[in-house]
C-alpha cells in the first residue's frame, strides 16, 4: 500500500480543483449581472418563481448530498455490507408525501419561510421558536460540513487544511450573496454533474484494478457483504429493513417535506405542477446516487478485503479510508484525484450554499420583516444579501469551532421544547454510553442532518462505523441504542403527544377556529365514501365544507392531480390562479371573518379584499393567507 507521501496532488489535480471554484463563482456573477440583477427579494430568495422542474430536482438532490455522505456511505458498505442500500425503499413515500401533502399547502398559502406556516396554524411564538431552532442547528451543521471533508483530505493527502476551508467558504459566500437562489440552484446542477463524474470514475477505475465488476461482486458475496433482507422489527437494531424502509421515511419527510432549503426550491418553481414534478424527478436521482455510493464501498472492499489501510494503521477512521482508496487507485492517473476532490467539495458547496440562502430567508422573513413592515423592497433585498454574506463568514468561524469540538449536538411551544429535550437525551446518552462502555457498539449517528422539524439533529465527525463486539444493553443503555433513523419519528411523536396533553389540560382549540387551509384532512380523503355526518366527526369540527373542501370532490381532485402531475404544463397555462390576500383571516380568525361578511365566494373572487399577486408578505408584516378555487 502506498504511504501518505506517495499521495500528493499533481499540478493537473490542482487545476481541476481550481476550475470547480472558478466555474461556481462565474455562475454566481452571471446571475448577479443578468436578468433582474437580484434587485428584489422575490428574485434573490425565490429565483422570481421561474425555475423548471429539472434544475429544481437536481438541486433538491445536491442540497443534502454533502461531502460527509460521499465519504460516509462507501465506508458504511465496506464495514457492514449492502444493508444500508435498503434506505432507498423509503424514498418513494418520503417524496410522494411531500409532493401531494406539503407542496399543495405551501403553494396554497404562498409562503416564503416554512415557519410562516407555524404562525398561521398556531401563533407567532411557535413561529419564532421554530426559526431560532433552525438557525441554531444549521449554523452548527454548516461549519461541520465545511470542516470535516477538509480535515479528512488533509489527513490523507496533506492538502492544506485551512487553505481548502477558506477557499470553499469564500467562494460559496460570494456566489450565494451575488447570485441569489437562482445561482445556488444552477451551481447545484453543475456540482451534481461533477459528483456523478467523480463517483463513476472511482467505480470504473477501481473495478478494473480488481478484475471487473463481476469480480467485485464475487468477492463481496463470498465475504458476506451482500446483505439479504433483515425483517427484524426491533427499532434498537441499527439497520434492518423496517428501520431503513420506514424509519427512513421520517428522515426523508424532515429533509424533503418541511426543510426550509427544500421548500424554497419548491416555491421557486414556475407552478405547483412543476414543484410536484421535481419530487418525482429527484426519486431516480436519489436511487442512482445511493447505488453509486454502495458500489464504491464494494469496490473498496474488493480492493482491500479485511486488511485495509484502517487495519494497517495508515488512516485513523473509515471516512479517511475512502480518500486513501481514491488516491491509491488514481495515483498513476494525473487529474483523476483532482476530479474526486472536486466531487467531494461539490457536495460541500451545494449543501453550504443552500444553508446560507435558507438562513438569510428565514432571518429576513421571520425575524426582521414582521418588525419593520414598511421597509422598502430595495432595502429588504440589500439586507437579505448582507445576511447571506454574514452567514458565510459565520460558517468559517463555525468551521474553526468544529475543529475544537467532538460532541454530538442534536436536537416546537411546550411540545417543541419536549421534543428537543428528548432528542438531546437519546442522542447525547447514546454518545456518552458509547464512550464509557468497555466494548462500545458502533457509533449510532447519521451523516444526514435532520433539518426539517428541528427535533432530531445529529451531527458527528463523519459516518464512521468501527468494528466492535456487540453487546445486549439493558435499561437506559438499551434506550440509547435506538436506531438513529427513528430519531425523527420518536421526537415527532413526543411533540405530538405532549402538545395534545397540554392542549387537553389548558383547553383544546375548537375545530371551528382552525384554519382549514392549514390542515391536510387525511381521514376525510381515506373515508370519503362515508355520509357527511360521519365525515364531520372525523374532521374534529374543522369547517372544510364551509370553505369548499368537500371530501368527495377533494379526493377526486387529488386523484386527478396525482395522475396528471407528470404531464408538462401547456404553454401559457402556468396555473397562476387569482390569489387574493385574505389577511382578515389571520387577524380575526377564519370563522370570525366569515361571520363578518367575508363569505366564501367573495373571498375566492377577491371582492372587497385588496389583492397582491407578488407573493410577498403584506405591508403590515404578517404572512399572507390565500385560497384556491380547486379542491386542495
Amino acid at each position: 500500500m502506498p504511504s501518505k507521501e506517495d499521495m500528493r496532488f499533481s499540478t493537473v489535480d490542482y487545476i481541476i480543483f481550481a476550475l470547480l471554484l472558478v466555474i461556481s463563482s462565474a455562475i454566481g456573477l452571471y446571475y448577479a449581472f443578468s436578468g433582474g440583477k437580484q434587485r428584489t427579494t422575490q428574485e434573490f430568495l425565490l429565483a422570481n418563481r421561474s425555475m423548471g422542474f429539472l434544475p429544481v430536482a437536481i438541486s433538491l438532490l445536491a442540497t443534502f448530498q454533502s461531502a460527509v455522505a460521499i465519504l460516509g456511505v462507501p465506508a458504511e458498505i465496506y464495514n457492514n455490507g449492502t444493508e444500508y442500500w435498503f434506505l432507498g425503499c423509503c424514498y418513494f413515500l418520503g417524496l410522494l408525501i411531500p409532493a401531494h401533502v406539503f407542496i399543495p399547502i405551501f403553494y396554497r398559502l404562498r409562503l416564503t419561510s416554512t415557519y410562516e406556516y407555524l404562525e398561521l396554524r398556531f401563533n407567532k411564538i411557535v413561529r419564532i421558536c421554530g426559526t431560532v431552532t433552525f438557525i441554531f442547528q444549521m449554523v452548527i451543521y454548516m461549519g461541520v460540513v465545511l470542516y470535516a471533508p477538509s480535515l479528512a483530505l488533509n489527513a490523507v493527502t496533506g492538502f492544506d487544511l485551512w487553505g481548502s476551508v477558506l477557499a470553499l467558504g469564500l467562494v460559496c459566500t460570494i456566489y450565494t450573496t451575488l447570485g441569489g437562489l437562482k445561482a445556488v440552484i444552477w451551481t447545484d446542477v453543475f456540482q451534481s454533474l461533477v459528483m456523478f463524474a467523480g463517483m463513476l470514475a472511482v467505480i470504473t477505475v477501481g473495478s478494473i484494478k480488481v478484475g471487473g465488476i463481476t469480480e467485485v461482486w464475487r468477492i463481496a458475496n463470498e465475504a458476506g457483504k451482500i446483505s439479504g433482507i433483515d425483517l427484524n422489527p426491533d427499532p434498537f437494531e441499527r439497520h434492518t429493513f423496517w428501520v431503513l424502509a420506514f424509519g427512513g421515511v421520517f428522515m426523508m419527510l424532515t429533509l424533503y417535506g418541511v426543510n426550509q432549503a427544500q421548500v424554497q426550491r419548491y416555491l421557486s418553481s414556475r407552478t405547483q405542477k412543476e414543484a410536484i414534478l421535481s419530487c418525482y424527478a429527484v426519486f431516480p436521482c436519489q436511487q442512482i446516487i445511493l447505488s453509486l455510493g454502495c458500489l464504491m464501498g464494494l469496490v473498496m472492499y474488493a480492493r482491500y478485503r479485511d486488511d485495509g489501510p484502517l487495519q494497517k494503521g495508515y488512516v485513523q477512521n473509515s471516512d479517511q479510508m475512502v480518500l486513501y482508496f481514491v488516491m491509491d487507485i488514481f495515483k498513476d492517473i494525473p487529474g483523476l484525484p483532482g476530479l474526486f476532490v472536486a466531487c467531494l467539495f461539490s457536495g460541500a458547496l451545494s449543501t453550504i450554499s443552500s444553508a446560507f440562502n435558507s438562513l438569510a430567508t428565514v432571518t429576513m422573513q421571520d425575524l426582521i420583516k414582521p418588525f419593520f413592515p414598511n421597509m422598502t423592497e430595495s432595502r429588504a433585498t440589500l439586507i437579505a444579501k448582507g445576511l447571506a454574506f454574514m452567514y458565510g463568514l459565520l460558517c468559517l468561524c463555525m468551521a474553526y469551532i468544529a475543529s475544537l469540538m467532538g460532541s454530538v449536538l442534536q436536537g416546537a411551544v411546550t411540545g417543541l421544547i419536549s421534543g428537543l429535550i428528548m432528542s438531546f437525551w437519546v442522542g447525547i446518552g447514546s454518545f456518552v454510553n458509547a464512550r464509557i462502555s468497555a466494548s462500545p457498539p458502533p457509533l449510532n449517528a447519521t451523516v444526514v442532518p435532520d433539518t426539517g422539524n428541528m427535533t432530531a439533529v445529529v451531527i458527528t465527525k463523519l459516518l464512521t462505523t468501527t468494528s466492535a463486539v456487540r453487546t445486549n444493553p439493558t435499561g437506559l443503555k438499551k434506550f440509547y441504542s435506538l436506531s438513529y433513523l427513528w430519531y425523527s419519528g420518536f421526537s415527532s411523536t413526543v411533540v405530538i403527544i405532549v402538545g395534545l396533553l397540554v392542549s387537553c389540560i389548558t383547553g383544546p382549540t375548537r375545530g371551528s377556529d382552525v384554519n382549514p387551509h392549514t390542515i391536510f384532512p387525511v381521514m376525510r380523503y381515506i373515508l370519503f365514501f362515508l355520509p357527511k355526518s360521519y365525515l364531520e366527526v372525523v374532521s374534529c369540527g374543522v369547517r372544510y365544507d364551509q370553505d369548499g373542501l368537500n371530501a368527495r370532490e377533494t379526493t377526486s381532485s387529488v386523484i386527478r392531480m396525482f395522475t396528471t402531475s407528470l404531464a408538462p404544463p401547456q404553454q401559457g397555462t402556468e396555473e397562476q390562479e387569482d390569489r387574493p390576500d385574505l389577511s382578515p383571516l389571520l387577524q380575526d380568525g377564519f370563522p370570525h371573518a366569515l361571520q363578518n361578511g367575508a363569505t366564501k365566494m367573495n373571498l375566492i373572487k377577491g371582492e372587497g379584499i385588496e389583492s397582491d399577486e407578488s407573493g410577498e408578505d403584506r405591508t403590515d408584516g404578517g404572512p399572507k393567507y390565500v385560497v384556491h378555487e380547486t379542491a386542495l
